[in-house]
């Protein structure tokens, strides 16, 4: 006869003849009990199919042992890397992740915060959908001290740790090299200005245009969602203008792969008709021909970053949701997409 009972400590206790605290020890591998115990308690649980009650633990002792993560979207390179990035330090620290995406709305976001918040996750770490302009959704965390952090994509609304890279200065290294390599007339494809990485990199943008004497026309700024055929509605958007540009800044490679490609359809040639410049330093970046000239963001380690921070602070319970900023390193790569001299 077979039975769905679980396994608990004491019957473990009772079949090894141990009292359940050196039974409870040796399954945390405490080196107080003897290896030999140790060994007999660990084949006997791994036998009996004994799992520990987390559940329970996790009432005791007021913690889950778990980080949500909530993220824009998850299909993109840059998100893969920083999640690894979290991940790694998650793990060391003994905490798992919860990831939800919100799919660039801010209603899923909102549901993604009110779900992690109701499963008592130990802190947050977030990156804002695209249309997100209210963040009272994360003030519960706040009002109860659960640590708060940002990444890429934040809001000064709120008091929290930001991790990010220095968009504007990205912007103006991306717009200053085009102008070295002799444009003069830079097209700027972009998105929802509404956040910061966006807005940030047209402040670049136009750093670099005054820098060089170069006029800021509005007209030149195409401000789209970076879908997936966003590349093809910006290579029209360039065809039907007046004049057509020598430079293309594009804050997307994967966008930037598609205008490139649709360009040569157009029988224009990158760069000699148009020098191209992506951003994030995705793979797809070293894939297609030529190769595009980008701005590396380093998601790993920005994910590194921000878990040992949160990490941090559920630690020393210092700090906890302080505006703070901690700016991560980035460059800009030059390919065969942007090199004209």
């Amino acid at each position: 006869m077979t039975t769905n009972k679980d396994i608990t400590i004491y019957d473990l206790a009772e079949e090894l003849n141990l009292s359940p605290a050196t039974v409870s020890r040796a399954l945390k591998n405490n080196p107080v009990i003897n290896a030999d115990t140790r060994k007999k308690v660990l084949d006997l649980a791994t036998k009996r199919g004994y799992r520990s009650n987390a559940f329970a633990s996790n009432l005791r002792t007021q913690k889950t042992n778990t980080i949500g993560v909530i993220v824009h979207e998850l299909n993109s390179y840059f998100i893969t890397a920083v999640l690894a990035g979290i991940e790694e330090v998650a793990t060391e620290a003994g905490y798992d992740i919860l990831i939800a995406h919100s799919n660039e709305t801010v209603a899923k976001e909102r549901t993604n915060a009110h779900n992690l918040f109701n499963k008592r996750v130990d802190g947050v770490i977030a990156s804002l959908a695209y249309d997100t302009d209210d963040l009272a959704h994360f003030a519960p965390f706040i009002k109860k001290h659960i640590p708060l952090l940002f990444f890429d994509r934040t809001d000064n609304s709120i008091a929290a740790t930001q991790v990010v890279i220095d968009n504007v200065e990205a912007g103006y290294q991306a717009t200053k090299h085009l102008i070295e390599q002799g444009c003069k007339h830079i097209v700027h494809a972009t998105a929802n200005l509404k956040r910061n990485v966006y807005s940030d990199r047209l402040a670049g943008y136009k750093k670099a245009l005054l820098e060089h004497t170069l006029p800021y026309n509005e007209a030149l700024v195409l401000v789209n969602d970076f879908k997936e055929d966003t590349g093809k509605l910006i290579v029209e958007q360039i065809l039907a203008m007046k004049q057509l540009p020598d430079g293309l800044f594009v804050t997307n490679d994967f966008c930037a792969a598609v205008c490139i490609a649709e360009l040569k359809k157009a029988s224009i040639k990158v760069p000699k008709d148009i020098a191209v410049v992506g951003f994030n330093n995705d793979v797809v970046s070293r894939m297609v021909e030529p190769n595009i000239t980008t701005i590396n963001y380093p998601g790993k380690l920005m994910g590194r970053t921000i878990a040992e921070r949160l990490v941090l602070q559920l630690k020393t319970k210092k700090n906890i949701n302080k505006q703070d900023q901690i700016i991560v390193p980035s460059e800009l790569i030059v390919r065969a997409s942007s090199k004209r001299t």
